[in-house]
């Protein structure tokens, strides 16, 4: 866990103080009511903040806390992530309010945004395959290139957000990346010495190239990046899905935005091609562009990043 304490300002135990970062980013003139502790993560310490406004009225936010560089890295990534989610569909995520660094208590940094009570239920597959085309088909990217303005991390390993004009060029950046981190992690590992040089002079161009020639083009569309069960979950009050804990970046639309062997099978979702289906639907996808490369193409997707491969203690 990338979280070093907070000494008096923890959440929960009938604590109601905040770190004045903090309490500035809340309502103007609130009273903190109540903090307590609420989700689960490997990296930050997280919680709820009950307050009370100025006209009497209840509103609760989401806290989450952070120690070292990394952790103010990590932050800063996901409140971007989450306002531009935000910003194309502020019913599919809940608003991010601030991010920043504690004033009290040293090299401690936060991300807060609105609470939303959630229930475990799996959403259902054909609203969530919708409201996930309309994020890849609404967003545009401020250059039209692929990538992100900023680093964003998927759990508390960086991601390669450089701009490409070329999604076979982001692509095999990110490949590159994450094999780096394999091999940073665990040593050398002759299997990789064989295989790498394969996957990037011959399957990665084979496979993704004809996806930018000959007039084809892939659109950048925004992805949530790291998108799985434990990411997700379901309004309490409107009944509706929502996603979180997002390290965006702009991609194929099908890349890390459907991966079988977690969002199919949790879901219970026998059929893959409806699925993909309903992700593409008035979207270019690789399905439109080259019949059957789809099958080839969206396994390969699922391991541009490294906490794929490996994770970082």
């Amino acid at each position: 866990m990338n979280y070093e304490g907070a000494e008096v300002l923890e959440i929960g135990g009938g604590n109601t103080r905040v770190d004045p970062s903090v309490a500035a980013a809340l309502p103007k003139g609130c009273r903190v009511l109540f903090t307590e502790g609420h989700g689960l993560s490997f990296w930050a310490n997280t919680g709820r903040i009950d307050v009370e406004l100025v006209n009497g009225t209840l509103q609760s936010f989401f806290l989450k806390v952070i120690s070292k560089e990394l952790g103010k890295n990590m932050v800063h990534g996901e409140f971007e992530s989450m306002k531009a989610i935000y910003t194309l569909l502020p019913d599919f995520a809940p608003k991010p309010i601030a991010w920043g660094t504690y004033e009290t208590v040293k090299d401690t940094h936060f991300f807060l945004c609105e609470f939303r009570d959630m229930s475990d239920e799996m959403p259902d597959p054909h609203k969530f395959t919708s409201r996930l085309a309309a994020l890849h088909q609404n967003s545009k990217s401020p250059n039209g290139k692929f990538g992100f303005h900023i680093p964003t991390y998927s759990g508390n390993l960086p991601q390669i957000n450089e701009w490409e004009a070329s999604w076979e060029t982001y692509f095999t950046k990110s490949m590159r990346w994450a094999l780096k981190l394999e091999l940073d992690a665990k040593g050398p590992d002759p299997a990789f010495d064989e295989l790498i040089p394969i996957l990037f002079d011959k399957i990665i161009p084979r496979l993704l190239r004809p996806l930018e020639s000959d007039g084809r083009v892939v659109k950048p569309s925004l992805v949530h990046g790291d998108l799985w069960y434990a990411n997700s979950g379901i309004d309490v009050n409107t009944s509706e899905s929502l996603i979180f804990d997002a390290c965006c970046f702009y991609s194929h639309n099908e890349c890390k935005a459907n991966k079988p062997s977690v969002t199919i099978e949790s879901m219970k979702l026998t059929d893959t091609r409806s699925i993909k289906t309903n992700l593409a639907s008035g979207s270019q996808s690789a399905t439109d562009l080259v019949p059957n490369i789809w099958q080839h193409t969206t396994p390969m997707f699922k391991y541009p990043h490294p906490k794929r491969i490996t994770k970082v203690a």
